[in-house]
């Protein structure tokens, strides 16, 4: 069992898990698209937001504990889904989901996880969220929902902003694929990973655990590859998410909001939470970052006297991230990169070191601004730049 009490931050499972993951899987999880300066703007903007430090404050008995769609979670905090978890380490998907329910927070699996759904559930108890791609097969689609359905995922998780994938230049040019084709360069790096190269020799799930078996010779790289890339729905649109419902017939959370005109759409078709969200700087390179768009999007559904929730991802890398994303109005956040760093240097305990981190610095943060209860923290504990303020 390796000894983690060394590592005090995401940053230090970030240099573990690039020494441990293959070069073409660690690149996958640590890129943008095209300059990636949406990626970088999604760390940096969070950084120009100050806190104001309150003393002689009595903050003993403080709790991080508060509600996500009605579940209690230990801290304002779902895993979000991310795809091919399972080539970060083997089983990946299976150990974060483990890792998030003893944590007492969701786990989203994404449509294009290495672990089936069936998978998740049997090696789970607590429920989990499913996150879902629509694609053009509306038949397939109709019966991965109910899938979701009979696993008892209690959240359908629908990403509104990849209808077209955007060009992740490392990706191309490591020639990405899931399994790695066994190239000379990608053999000659897997003999440098030998504790991943075990892992994974341990495993069956080495590819789209969700497709394979679902669609005809989806058992073949090749059919499944083609067959992926194909099916992106160019043609969604807010009337599809009435089919959806329809399938579905539980809370809804549509990801990849960024602006205030589609948070007014997510409310009108009846959506539980949104994501604000720039998929992690991997779409539209030059779009804002998302701590950058939240305010405006979190006063118009204000202005709208909306229930909804609004969850926001990119670039949350400390507990310092999410007190401030919770004090700007966010409901909660959701984290892709900082647990797929813990899973890559160490498996489950790794990911669950990473919630551990990012609990005890929003905690700690919580307190020198002088509040002991996350659901009472506002935008009064922060400095806000001018330009955050204007975003509309």
């Amino acid at each position: 069992m390796a000894d983690l009490s060394k590592i005090t931050c995401i940053e230090d499972l970030r240099k573990v898990a690039k020494r441990k993951v293959p070069k073409m899987f660690y690149d996958y999880v640590d890129c943008g698209s095209y300059t990636q300066s949406t990626y970088y703007a999604n760390t940096t903007d969070f950084e120009r937001l100050k806190f104001r430090q309150r003393v002689a404050v009595n903050i003993s008995n403080r709790s991080t504990a508060t509600t996500m769609l009605g579940e209690k979670v230990s801290m304002p905090l779902a895993i979000s889904p991310t795809g091919i978890t399972g080539m970060q380490r083997a089983d990946g998907e299976i150990l974060a989901a483990k890792a998030a329910e003893a944590f007492g927070i969701p786990f989203t699996l994404s449509t294009m996880s290495c672990c089936s759904i069936e998978d998740v559930a049997a090696n789970t108890t607590r429920p989990f969220w499913f996150q879902l791609y629509m694609m053009k097969d509306r038949d397939f689609m109709a019966r991965l929902i109910q899938r979701a359905k009979k696993a008892g995922c209690s959240a359908l998780v629908v990403t509104l902003d990849l209808q077209v994938p955007g060009q992740r230049h490392l990706d191309i040019k490591n020639g990405l694929s899931t399994p790695p084709k066994p190239t000379l360069r990608n053999l000659l790096n897997l003999a440098t990973k030998p504790e991943w190269c075990w892992h994974m020799l341990h495993t069956n799930r080495r590819s789209f655990g969700n497709i394979v078996g679902h669609i005809p010779q989806a058992d073949n790289l090749k059919v499944l590859s083609k067959w992926t890339v194909e099916q992106f729905d160019t043609t969604l649109n807010w009337n599809d998410l009435e089919w959806i419902k329809e399938q579905w017939g539980g809370k809804i959370i549509l990801k990849g909001i960024l602006d205030p005109r589609d948070a007014e759409m997510a409310v009108q078709h009846g959506a539980d939470a949104i994501v604000v969200s720039n998929h992690g700087g991997r779409q539209l390179d030059g779009a804002p970052s998302t701590i950058q768009a939240l305010p405006a999007i979190v006063e118009r559904v204000k202005q709208l006297g909306s229930s909804m929730e609004i969850y926001i991802d990119g670039g949350i890398r400390t507990g310092q991230d999410i007190l401030r994303a919770y004090a700007l109005g966010a409901d909660a956040v959701m984290v892709g990169r900082a647990f797929l760093y813990g899973l890559g240097a160490y498996g489950q305990a790794g990911v669950y070191k990473a919630l551990e981190l990012l609990q005890k610095e929003l905690d700690i943060s919580m307190a020198f601004c002088g509040h002991t209860d996350i659901n009472k923290v506002n935008k009064d504990i922060l400095i806000i730049p001018n330009d955050f303020a204007q975003n509309h």
